[in-house]
């Protein structure tokens, strides 16, 4: 199926395979996944499934999201997010309501898994664009992890826009593509993927079929 899955990261451990490698692996829990809405071309112009994940205390929902959880039938999530469809044949199989498991996916499967990264606060200039510092030593007076000279000569005598420069490091959206589905757990809906993906422990990510794998 084409949709993907919305999920939290557990956190990361390892697995041994029979031959005794070791292999880090990242747990993502994709439990409860339920269906809030579908969109079909006729009545939307395009065809996708609307997810939610999570829950949210009652007290922290609007009256008009309240309205669209319950018109599923549905216990409100915390996040919800849309997955596209490319034909309404695939559509045709959901409905309203319905929870989607982790048996979508298959061991060995390429995914895209999206979230967002760590934020790391404000960074230098050395730091955020990972430019080479100055000396530690030797005749180098306070300017170890100095930018240097931004500015330019008389002509055009001043600062292009776009200079990179300190500013806020981390906490953007970013994906990792291709990332192999080890193991599925499919009594507890766990996802245990090959190496990292971006966000904390806790953290909403993505986790759809890779766009750009190899046939």
């Amino acid at each position: 199926m084409a949709i993907g899955l919305i999920g939290r990261k557990v956190g990361m451990t390892r697995i041994f395979t029979e031959n005794g490698d070791s292999l880090p692996v990242t747990v993502i829990d994709v439990s409860n996944n339920r269906i809030t809405q579908l969109k079909k071309y006729d009545t939307n112009g395009y065809s996708a499934a609307q997810l939610t994940f999570g829950k949210k205390r009652a007290s922290r929902v609007n009256k008009s999201i309240a309205g669209h959880f319950s018109k599923a039938g549905v216990e409100a999530g915390s996040i919800i997010k849309e997955f596209r469809v490319t034909a309404d044949e695939d559509i045709n199989q959901l409905q309203n309501g319905a929870v989607i498991t982790c048996g979508i996916f298959n061991v060995g499967q390429k995914v895209d898994v999206s979230g967002t990264t760590i934020g790391k606060g404000y960074a230098g200039t050395i730091k955020l664009h990972n430019f080479s510092s100055n000396r530690a030593s030797h005749g180098n007076s306070k300017a170890h992890n100095k930018p240097g000279s931004i500015g330019m000569a008389q002509d055009p005598g001043r600062v292009f826009p776009g200079k990179r420069m300190s500013g806020h490091m981390g906490n953007v959206r970013r994906t990792v593509q291709n990332v192999e589905i080890l193991r599925i757990d499919e009594a507890r809906n766990l996802l245990l993927l090959k190496g990292a993906i971006p966000g904390s422990k806790g953290g909403n990510v993505i986790v759809r079929s890779s766009v750009k794998v190899k046939k």
